[in-house]
Parts: structure tokens; sequence; C-alpha cells
């Protein structure tokens, strides 16, 4: 009989001494918040902020056709990722229909010959992906490994993240770019140190074993106390992705979309050698959303102060024209968004007469064009 206990990262019994608010999320024990989240959004946009990832689901693929595999059971083209590096791609079914996002990092080889990568997924999908990857591994010279327990993963995010980690490290972050990752040392721990995140600010994400995640919390946090770092939750992390225009996993991807549907199909790459999952059903939505453009992922601003949440009808001329995929408080804008699919016709930025139903009441929204912010650089 499988448990139904909720899982806890190597970092609980941190969070509880920090006082963190705690939440199930995807089967996870995971902190919510510490104390305010406006104050930790607006530490990461200003600052920087601390998370605890842990419950994100990494796979290692290994083998001599690690990357032929990986080419075929996803539908970016990861055999042209270089060493060190990293690629947003995703998992599809046959069907076309969206299974998971992912980060997929290239890593050193550990043998001649044999290709070394680390799959990441989402908390909610790690099985899915992982029972998918096996199944797709039969025929081909590969391993896929079930790594979540070999991992805690903490995130450094903010415009103060690089200095904060230069503290720690001789690491060459300078060099270390957008989407790439390298193995180095922070505060004596070995860990794999990637320029990657979700909040729409410059980060990192480290990730090393489980065994190390307090004393690598621990440091970073006195690394950043001059700075104002704070720990955050997952409720923060939620409105900095959604700023930034960043899709969520049962929100704006779901496998009743494909990434066509999702306003992504620039992910699917039908150029690369060999067949993949998918192939011909993703053929068939481009072509759609060719001739008959899907609904469209778009940004919304209440002119109000009422904050749609997923699920609300967009209306417009009295009918739905679409539907919230995710909406909160912007910290930074100062007022409700949301992101929405509608239709074409309704899509185009300052499209007039565009609202949401709010439980019945017909808020005006203005349709912008996402994201709805962009750090500076």
């Amino acid at each position: 009989m499988s448990s139904t206990a909720p899982r806890h990262t190597a970092l609980d019994a941190l969070h509880r001494a920090l006082g963190a608010t705690m939440t199930d999320f995807a089967g996870w024990d995971m902190p919510l918040r510490y104390g305010s989240e406006r104050d930790e959004h607006q530490a990461v946009r200003t600052r920087a902020g601390l998370f605890d990832l842990s419950h994100m689901g990494e796979i290692t693929v290994t083998g001599p056709q690690a990357a032929a595999f990986l080419n075929h059971a996803l539908v970016g083209n990861i055999a042209s990722v270089d060493v060190g590096r990293a690629r947003y791609t995703m998992i599809c079914r046959a069907d076309g229909g969206i299974l998971d996002d992912l980060i997929v990092y290239r890593l050193a080889e550990a043998e001649a010959g044999s290709a070394h990568y680390m799959v990441v997924a989402n908390a909610s999908n790690a099985q899915v992906v992982l029972d998918a990857l096996t199944e797709r591994a039969a025929g081909f010279d590969v391993e896929v490994r079930d790594d979540r327990d070999a991992y805690a993963l903490i995130a450094v995010q903010g415009p103060e993240s690089a200095g904060v980690l230069k503290s720690l490290t001789d690491a060459d972050l300078d060099g270390l770019k957008y989407y790439a990752g390298l193995p180095g040392t922070v505060a004596g721990v070995p860990a794999l140190i990637a320029r990657t995140g979700y909040t729409g600010e410059d980060g990192f994400e480290l990730f090393v074993n489980p065994e190390h995640a307090v004393e690598l919390w621990q440091a970073l946090t006195e690394a950043g106390a001059g700075v104002g770092l704070v720990p955050c939750g997952l409720s923060c992390r939620d409105t900095l992705r959604l700023e930034a225009g960043m899709p969520l996993y049962g929100h704006e991807l779901s496998t009743a979309l494909t990434p066509f549907d999702a306003g992504l199909g620039r992910v699917v790459k039908f150029e690369k050698e060999g067949d993949f999952v998918g192939r011909e059903a993703l053929r068939e939505a481009a072509a759609r959303s060719e001739h008959n453009p899907p609904r469209v992922l778009v940004g919304l601003v209440a002119k109000g102060r009422r904050v749609p949440r997923a699920g609300y009808p967009v209306v417009a001329d009295g009918r739905v024209i679409g539907e919230v995929t995710s909406g909160a408080p912007s910290p930074t804008l100062g007022r409700p968004i949301a992101m929405a699919y509608v239709d074409g016709a309704h899509a185009a930025p300052g499209t007039p007469g565009v609202g949401v139903d709010i439980r019945g009441s017909h808020e005006p929204y203005e349709v912008v064009a996402l994201p709805f912010y962009k750090r500076q650089k």
C-alpha cells in the first residue's frame, strides 16, 4: 500500500524553524511563504531571494545513444546541445499533447563515448516523465535513472544573486551564460551551478547532494544578509513567473494542448534527424495553427481591483472569448494580472471591450503582450 503522506525536502526542519507556512504541492510539503509574499516578491525583483526547489524531478540519461534517444523521446534537438549548456524543451504524447515542459542539461561525459544528460521535470509530472522516458528507451543503448532522491535544488534569484554566489565560489560565473551549467564548489559544497530560473530575473539553481543542503542554504543566507536576501516560498515564485509570462504546467500547458496551441511551437524541431514521438500529430497541429490559429495566450491587466483566477471566462460583446489560465495581484504593476487563452480576434494588445467574468460580474481588463515584466539587462 503506497503512502499518501507528503514528502519532505532536506531543508524541511529549517523551513519550519524560519516560521514558514507550509503547503502540500505535488505530494511534497513545501514552504508557501515565510512572512509577506509581497515582500518576498519585491526582494527577488530588487535584491535577492532564496528558494528550496528540491521537489523538482531529476532524471539522469546516460549511454552511447543518449543523444539519439532524447531526440526521439522529446520534441527538441537535444543532440545539438553542447556540454555545459541547457535547453528548454517538452515531452509530448503521440497525439501531440504536452506531458511536461522540461530543462535538459548536457553534463560532461564520465567515460568516453557515453553522453550524460540531466532532465529536470516539474514535481507534479516527474513520475509521468520518468515512466514515459523509461518506456521510450526500448531499443536504445541508454540508461534512464530516477535521481529525484540524489539531489536537493536551491535557487538564488534576483539582481544581487551573482554577487552573493561569487562570494562563495571561485567558479567562473561571469563566463556562465543563461541556460548553461558548470560543476563547481559553493561554500565548500560540490554543486552543479546552473544559470537558470523561473522568476524573470538573473539567477542560479544549485543542484547538490541532499546532505549538504542545510549548510549551503545557511551559507547563502549569511552571504546575502548584507544585500537583503530573504527566503522565498512558492507563492511569490508563482507571481514572479506570472509577471515574467512563464507558463506553468496544469495552467498554461496540459495534455489537451500541443506546443503550437500554447504559442510555443518554436520548441518543436522537425528538422532534427530521426523520428520523434508526436511528430505527425505535431506537423498537423503546426499546419492547423497557420491556417486556423488556435486561441492565443495573452496578458490581461485589471482596470479595477478584483483578482481573476484560473478557469474564469474571458468575455467580450456579451460572449465568452477565452479562459483565464493564471491570475494574481502583481506586486510590480500594482494591479491584478492574468494570462488567458483568447480567440485570435481579441488577442491584439489594446483590443477594446475585453473583460473577465468574476462571479457574474464582468470586470474590464486591458489586453497586453506578454511578458508583463522584463528585467533591464
